[in-house]
């Protein structure tokens, strides 16, 4: 089944996961917020074959996800660095890690936990929050299209033209 592109879809899910929606980008991005950086670190951490890996880092590159830098310890080596568009996708992993904490696992099963750097402490539950500080659930959201900046400029470009030259 041919993959299709939702890189020109109207909603923000879609195009994200168009970028970064496959298993194995978001695994790599894990594994960067974890620290590795080079080709065989992700290799060996996540079993992946070197093909499919090199497209994968060829991609997160070409998204401004990730960017090559020459390699730290001086050695002939590149490493991968997260950009900023790469670390604004640290709450997105929270979020799944949290989902599949709650639901992947039968109780008592072990499992990856995430914890503060500074207590050692397990990290509290993201919540999505309204400006006031409620917390927010998807019974109280609504999605809301917004106008085209482009059809803007059409409306605002009709509504000078004078009224006997507009077609009816």
């Amino acid at each position: 089944m041919k993959r299709i592109s939702l890189e020109q879809a109207e909603c923000p899910v879609a195009r994200a996961l168009d970028a970064i929606g496959d298993w194995w980008s978001l695994l790599i991005v894990r594994d960067a917020f974890a620290g590795a950086r080079r080709f065989g670190e992700f290799q060996k951490g996540l079993g992946v074959s070197k093909g499919i890996l090199a497209t994968r880092l060829r991609d997160l590159v070409a998204l401004g996800i990730l960017d090559t830098a020459p390699a730290s310890d001086g050695t002939a080596y590149q490493e991968y660095v997260l950009t900023k568009r790469g670390r604004d996708l640290f709450p997105i992993v929270v979020g799944l890690r949290q989902w599949g904490e709650d639901h992947c696992f039968e109780a008592g099963e072990a499992h990856s936990i995430l914890v503060d750097n500074e207590t050692g402490k397990r990290i509290e539950r993201m919540q999505l929050r309204a400006k006031d500080g409620r917390v927010l659930t998807s019974n109280d959201t609504t999605v809301k299209k917004l106008p085209s900046p482009r059809a803007s400029k059409r409306t605002a470009r009709a509504s000078r033209t004078p009224r006997s030259s507009r077609n009816p």
